[in-house]
């Protein structure tokens, strides 16, 4: 049996120097977690994306999983005795280019061991300007890593939960949580967005959808300021909404503010899986999903894959431009298809 215990998801400012973003960090947790273990034990801590690396002046600091930052923070978790997850921007993965660098999560348990990690698989538009996804090398990835559920969404099981990991512009593509789901997780990190989607009730819709519809619980802590280079004060893009919703696809933990702070509530792992094998309903979604109806849906490919499989890796601009080139040809090939009708004007 897994007892309740509490979550927390960190909101902190973010800088362009690792070494400030961990201490920083390090010192977020410790409140954090000090007052959020007044109630119950806090056993799960959640970073928010670019967290640690932020953004760099010059060149980007490249690192590994396992790696300098994940040494930390399992240090960090052993002394707390708690999984802490995190982020990081700049990963160079084994089988790949390096000069290839992925968006990747990873949690590190409380014994100070990385137990999991996993290659974000979906990209916002400008950010493919310097992250890979497994799809734009895919080859050379299914040669390495697989192409089974594992292999793009991986969850772990702990004694607090079986965990899964998205970040981001993944949380608009359905796919990604239900492919995790489906994989047994039973906690969803889905950290960060921006504005104008947060002030819009995008952000807290979409959250709240993917616990409803997958029946888990939800983590989403959001980023705080960013101070970006040459910028003389931190900026905000993210608007300061931090959420943790139950598997029922409610709210139990809200914070918005734009400065350090914290989300928490109480995960009862336990109650989950009772509701997942009694509930015959609504709310219970994927005991009666009717699989071969849905692969028609994915039957043709619309985004190109192994688009950066071979060569070396263009300047940034060359990348956004590429993107572009191929995001418009996509547009064009679903008003082809009749998926989608152009405009009249």
């Amino acid at each position: 049996m897994i007892p309740q215990y509490n979550a927390i998801g960190l909101q902190c400012r973010q800088f362009c120097d690792v070494q400030q973003n961990l201490r920083h960090l390090s010192n977020c947790i410790d409140m954090a977690y000090t007052l959020a273990s007044q109630e119950l034990p806090v056993k799960l801590i959640c970073l928010p994306e670019s967290a640690i690396q932020g953004f760099p002046l010059g060149e980007p600091p490249y690192t590994t999983i396992p790696g300098v930052e994940t040494d930390f923070f399992a240090a960090k978790a052993k002394t707390l005795k708690a999984y802490i997850i995190g982020e990081l921007l700049f990963v160079r993965l084994k089988g790949i280019p390096p000069d290839r660098v992925f968006n990747c999560l990873f949690i590190v348990s409380p014994e100070g061991k990385v137990i999991y990690w996993r290659a974000k698989t979906q990209l916002e538009r400008i950010e493919a300007q310097w992250t890979t996804v497994p799809h734009d090398v895919w080859d050379d990835w299914v040669k390495t890593y697989g192409d089974d559920l594992d292999s793009f969404y991986p969850v772990v099981d702990t004694e607090i939960g079986k965990i899964g990991c998205a970040v981001c512009m993944e949380r608009g593509y359905p796919e990604v949580a239900r492919g995790l789901a489906m994989n047994g997780a039973e906690i969803l990190y889905l950290s960060t967005y921006h504005e104008p989607f947060v002030g819009t009730g995008i952000y807290e819709a979409v959250t709240r959808t993917r616990a409803f519809e997958n029946t888990v619980y939800v983590i989403s802590p959001n980023s705080g300021s960013y101070q970006f280079p040459n910028f003389d004060a931190p900026f905000d893009i993210c608007g300061g909404t931090n959420l943790i919703v139950d598997y029922k696809g409610m709210v139990i933990g809200r914070h918005e503010t734009t400065d350090d702070s914290f989300v928490g509530a109480t995960i009862d792992v336990e109650a989950l899986r009772h509701y997942r094998a009694n509930n015959l309903g609504i709310g219970n979604f994927i005991k009666d999903l009717r699989t071969e109806q849905f692969r028609l849906i994915y039957e043709e490919p619309i985004y190109p894959k192994n688009t950066r499989l071979k060569g070396k890796m263009p300047p940034a601009a060359t990348l956004y431009s590429k993107e572009n080139d191929i995001l418009n040809a996509n547009i064009r090939k679903l008003q082809k298809k009749g998926f989608y009708t152009p405009p009249s004007r």
